[in-house]
Order: C-alpha cells, then structure tokens, then sequence
C-alpha cells in the first residue's frame, strides 16, 4: 500500500476548541402582541360613539332654518339636517369609487399583474 504524504495542517494540539454558540432560552409563554383585531375594532366603536354624540350635540345646538337651493329646488331646512344629508351624500360618493378602486385591484391580483403596473 502506497504511503500518503503528510498534511500541511496545523497539528491539533495548537487547534483552539469550538465554542458552542449559546442561544436565549425561549419565553415560555407567547410574547402579546402590540394589537389585535379585537382592540383595533373596540377603538373604532369607541371613536364611533363619540363621533355619534358630538352630531348629535351638534344637531340639537344648530336647529335653525336656512334657505337651501339645489338643481333648481329652493326650500328651508334646519342646518343641522342639511349637513347630515350633505354628509351622508359625500360618504355614499367616496364609497361608490372606493367600491370600483378595491374591484380594480382584485380584478388585477387575480390576472397575476403586479398592483403598481399600469395599462
């Protein structure tokens, strides 16, 4: 059997031991998370209600006529009421295109086209 020549390696008395690689040990119980669905949902409602109570403070203080004209129509209106219903209008106009904007995009998730792109 032919002999192999000897290794150019260090001898291992002059190796220095591994160290083992030390890790903290884990929590035993789950870290809480910063929020939840639950708490982001109790923090609408809550500034929901109190939304709800200054319109309605709002409503009761300002419930003097005024003179309202739209496309042509003239009439009086306590103020409050016609804000409300110009607020209402606004709502039901940002949600009709934001209707149309979320369908556009599953529309465009659902072909595999990346959302930034445009046609």
């Amino acid at each position: 059997m032919p002999v192999q020549p000897a290794s150019h390696s260090t001898p291992a008395r002059s190796r220095q031991p591994l160290e083992p690689t030390v890790r903290a040990p884990r929590p035993t119980e789950p870290t809480r998370a910063s929020g939840t669905r639950t708490s982001a949902a109790w923090f609408g409602i809550c500034v929901g209600v109190l939304f709800l109570v200054a319109l309605v403070v709002f409503m009761l203080q300002n419930t003097g006529p005024v003179a309202v004209s739209f496309l042509g129509m003239t009439g009086t209106a306590p103020l409050a009421l016609t804000l409300l219903i110009a607020g209402l209008g606004v709502g039901i106009v940002v949600l009709a295109f934001a209707s149309l904007r979320i369908g556009q995009l599953r529309r465009r998730a659902a072909s595999g086209h990346p959302t930034g792109a445009r046609r």
